[in-house]
């Protein structure tokens, strides 16, 4: 993340990676106030075996992309909404020149950007292909389950 503040958003990927019982760590690093630190852990995590980054920022948003510039895991960009409806971040972590490549989720997307490292994870992992495709069928059923309860609502002019 690019700071603390990024936590409450970040805390939805946390989540689904402790679901999906998937180890993890959660970092603070600045690509503006901390960039030292940003090109270490950036160089160091092939070596260390992580095979995703997830890398959270808001306004100027150059982490995630300051990030895959140095490294080649890939990384899943969440721009936080922390100033113009997020879209600044948007558009800084989207735009990237040819050759640094950052997958971008939504505003906020922290879950989109977990469920998609357990896909890039599942890849090379067939517990964790079952445990995506269990978890994908429950979002069905509560679809689902969801329109079943709507069809028993009642209003005059209510057609189905």
């Amino acid at each position: 993340m690019g700071s603390a503040s990024d936590l409450p958003v970040m805390e939805k990927a946390a989540a689904l990676l402790d679901e999906f019982e998937i180890p993890f760590e959660i970092n603070a690093l600045s690509a503006h106030r901390t960039p030292a630190e940003v090109e270490q852990f950036a160089r160091n995590t092939a070596p260390r075996g992580i095979k995703v980054i997830i890398a959270a920022a808001g306004m100027a948003a150059h982490l995630p992309g300051v990030i895959a510039a140095m490294t080649t895991v890939p990384v899943i960009g969440v721009p936080v909404n922390a100033s113009l409806g997020g879209l600044d971040a948007l558009l800084a972590i989207v735009q990237m020149p040819p050759g640094i490549p950052v997958a971008t989720v939504g505003i906020n997307g922290a879950l989109n950007a977990a469920i998609l490292s357990v896909q890039i994870l599942a890849t090379s992992d067939i517990t964790l292909q079952q445990k995506l495709t269990t978890y994908k069928d429950n979002l069905k059923k509560k679809i689902v389950q969801a329109n079943e309860e709507l069809a028993k609502i009642s209003f005059k002019f209510k057609t189905n």
